[in-house]
């Protein structure tokens, strides 16, 4: 076990996070070359970086399942390991940044040092936000033609809200980037020309030209650290120069504290070009010093399961081998050698082989078969992990991404983790009886390793519809069912994921369900009512934006046993809304009266009742057609501004803000997905090629009645 060997102490686990394109695997890359692991750089433009192992992240180089590896690191005389969790960048596996985040103690945010922060770099940013996950910047690519170092500071500072401490200074710019200025020690660290891999850099005084500029940063980085430290505020203003060791540990603490507080960010921001070979040495230097070790993350909370647990306790676990154990399963995927593996961090107790633990969730029992050490497409077996570690396991049938692995002895049941719903869908139609058990086999594989997908059956045309964040992610979806279970299968053009939901509330709908089944009877009887759901308008104690449960019956007139048969009843029927088949959302149900029959009321015939009961009432309730709405960025030349905005207002779309970023403008806007298939095409004819876009989802929003009687219509409603 790493954590063991070395301590907790010497252990980071990390993520690399940012907007696609900004060099994340590159950097990667380098890190491994570095501390060994690679004895040879893997380049993406050349379908050979080592974390990029699929042959679709090969095939169109880029990341699109996060890949896990170990690596070692020595500062100041000491060892440490680092788990380094290579996350996508495009906005379609966005779930995979979500998901890794929340396992992760810290995180590098790379920036594209000439687009500096782009809307991928919001999202990912706001995501490690929401899981207070502690990190530092690199702005990348500062050899290129249009590097902005001082620009992009400004940015992750306007942009993202952030107190930026920038703790290195880039020599030279463009093709005359050098290296960097370190600020703490401030001496200057140079790379030969062109620097090949593995080659050190030269440490050399600070460039006469550069002396005034770096004496002026590092005042204000110890400014901003006894702004932000009050111990660090009486050692500055007590005189004399603090030593480098006292501002490495202020720029840790305030790390570490932004992390846990969530109220401000404060982030060190370094500087390199890794494609080039420079500045990633002194990165690795940072990530240990600066980010946070699990003990450093503390203790992580849950709740109390099994009988007798009392509703809104806490349970807390720490980072010990000592404490009963408590782990987290945050990926499934499967192996074409060694079948399903489950993704595990440890936070407390041990794992070991041919061990028992505990699901909670579904409480079941699942024995341990392996466990192994990750890098990458590779394996290392090991006998057991301990806190702090991520490791696979082989042999978990039931768990799934999000669920809970504890002691038996001392059940909790950590934080699970929220997915988007899928914003396109695609029907596929297998071409034989073969295709449909192999399509069958490829949905539930990639449905357990992607909770972002989703599966349904048509009810007019019965064809399988897959749904997901988008066209590039149903592409790969497809490609891998092609590839991996060879599913031979037409695909259809890909359509819009719309949603249902109601606008006014409905008191009371009344439905009484009896049948005569032969001998036996079926009987029940079911009031309800339903509201619509606004967002800061949840139920007693929380509840879910989406779907709602509320009892209210009293007085035994439906018995107990009964109740979650209609709540399932009305579950079930929010799956195909009542105007163009669509899944209802932000609908709560009141559960009012009832009746029962002594020998004929079932579970079967009070969940029936509640469906019926629930689409009588949903009908009543004014329903109405969401579509996601998209927010899009678009990037143009000057001269193309008028007509790319008079092509967003054609789609329906409304401009929120107009910007200028290295010499081009940016249209911000919020545009519905339906409008958005084919942009590309028209954005390169009216930009003559030079014009492009990112979007990623916003929100759901009200479609437009002309434009909903067209989709009710295509649905057959």
């Amino acid at each position: 076990m790493v954590a063991t060997r070395l301590g907790l102490a010497a252990v980071r686990n990390i993520g690399v996070m940012a907007h696609i394109d900004a060099g994340k695997t590159t950097t990667t890359e380098r890190i491994l070359y570095y501390t060994g692991v690679s004895y040879r750089i893997g380049e993406v433009h050349d379908g050979a970086a080592v974390m990029d192992f699929l042959k679709q992240e090969r095939e169109r180089g880029i990341t699109i399942t996060a890949a896990a590896t170990t690596c070692h690191w020595t500062v100041d005389g000491a060892d440490h390991a680092i788990t380094l969790i290579d996350t996508p960048g495009h906005v379609d596996f966005t779930v995979e940044v979500e998901r890794c985040l929340r396992v992760l103690d810290g995180a590098v945010t790379v920036f594209d040092g000439v687009a500096g922060v782009e809307p991928q770099s919001e999202t990912v940013w706001r995501q490690a936000d929401r899981y207070g996950v502690p990190r530092i910047c690199f702005v990348n690519k500062l050899d290129r033609a249009g590097a902005d170092f001082a620009g992009c500071v400004r940015m992750i500072a306007d942009r993202l809200g952030a107190v930026p401490l920038v703790v290195q200074l880039p020599i030279g710019s463009e093709a005359g980037f050098t290296g960097v200025v370190d600020l703490v020690g401030m001496r200057a660290l140079v790379w030969p020309g062109e620097a090949g891999p593995g080659e050190a850099y030269d440490v050399v005084p600070v460039p006469d030209e550069l002396a005034e500029e770096a004496a002026r940063m590092r005042a204000a980085l110890l400014d901003t650290l006894a702004e932000h430290d009050e111990r660090f505020m009486e050692l500055y203003l007590g005189g004399g120069e603090p030593s480098e060791e006292q501002v490495h540990a202020a720029i840790r603490a305030l790390t570490l504290a932004s992390g846990a507080s969530g109220d401000v960010t404060i982030t060190p921001v370094l500087c390199g070009t890794a494609f080039r070979n420079k500045g990633v040495q002194p990165l690795l230097d940072a990530i240990v010093r600066y980010l946070p070790s699990p003990l450093d993350a503390g203790e992580v909370e849950g709740e109390p399961a099994g009988p007798g647990a009392r509703a809104g306790a806490v349970v807390r676990r720490g980072p010990s081998d000592d404490q009963p154990l408590a782990a987290l399963a945050f990926k499934i995927v499967t192996d074409p050698h060694l079948g399903r593996l489950a993704f595990v961090r440890i936070y407390s107790g041990r794992l070991e082989t041919g061990g028992t633990v505990l699901n909670p969730v579904k409480g079941v029992r699942e024995r341990i078969g392996k466990i192994y050490r990750v890098h990458a497409a590779s394996r290392e077996e090991i006998g057991a992990a301990g806190a702090g570690d991520i490791v696979a396991v082989m042999g978990l049938k039931r768990t799934v991404t999000g669920e809970t692995l504890c002691a038996a002895s001392d059940p909790v049941v950590l934080e699970p983790m929220d997915f988007p719903a899928p914003v396109i869908e695609v029907a596929v139609e297998p071409r034989s009886r073969r295709d449909q058990d192999r399509l069958a086999t490829a949905i539930q594989r990639l449905a357990e390793e992607d909770p972002s997908f989703r599966v349904h059956t048509s009810e007019e045309t019965g064809q399988t519809v897959i749904g997901g964040m988008g066209e590039l992610h149903l592409e790969v979806l497809v490609d891998r069912m092609r590839e991996e279970y060879r599913v031979e299968a037409a695909v259809g053009r890909p359509r819009v994921a719309y949603r249902e939901t109601i606008r006014r509330a409905v008191p009371a709908a009344e439905v009484l369900f009896r049948k005569q089944n032969g001998g036996k009877g079926h009987y029940a009887k079911v009031r309800i009512a339903v509201e619509p759901i606004e967002p800061d308008d949840r139920a007693e104690g929380g509840g879910d934006a989406a779907y709602e449960f509320v009892n209210r019956v009293t007085g035994g007139r439906i018995p107990k046993d009964f109740i979650p048969s209609v709540d399932a009843g009305c579950q079930e029927a929010m799956q195909f809304g009542v105007l163009a088949g669509y899944e209802l959302t932000g609908v709560r149900v009141i559960l009012l009266d009832g009746d029962f029959h002594t020998e004929d009321s079932s579970e079967w015939a009070f969940r029936t009742a509640g469906a019926m009961a629930f689409k009588e009432a949903v009908a009543q309730a004014s329903p109405v057609l969401l579509e996601p709405v998209m927010a899009v960025e678009v990037i143009t030349p000057a001269e193309y501004m008028g007509e790319v905005i008079g092509d967003v207002n054609a789609r329906r779309g409304q401009v929120r803000a107009l910007g200028e970023r290295s010499g081009a403008r940016t249209i911000d806007a919020l545009v519905p997905l339906s409008e958005m298939f084919g942009y590309i095409g028209s954005l390169r004819s009216a930009t003559s090629g030079r014009g492009a876009y990112t979007m990623r989802f916003h929100s759901y929003a009200e479609v437009p009645d002309a434009v909903a009687a067209k989709v009710i219509r295509a649905a057959g409603g």
